[in-house]
């Protein structure tokens, strides 16, 4: 969702990957899964649709 939000890969950490927008940077745990309530707020605070 990123991705299709103009967000790239900027580099992966060791627990997190951190996706930017050129301005800003979000840092997402690299789970097999990520929880539903992590995966909203994500979404909520970036504005992604």
């Amino acid at each position: 969702m990123l991705i299709r939000n103009g967000w790239h890969l900027k580099r992966n950490g060791a627990e997190h990957d951190i996706y930017t927008n050129g301005s800003e940077a979000e840092a997402i745990p690299r789970h097999k899964e990520i929880k539903e309530n992590l995966a909203k707020a994500i979404i909520k605070r970036r504005g992604l649709k």
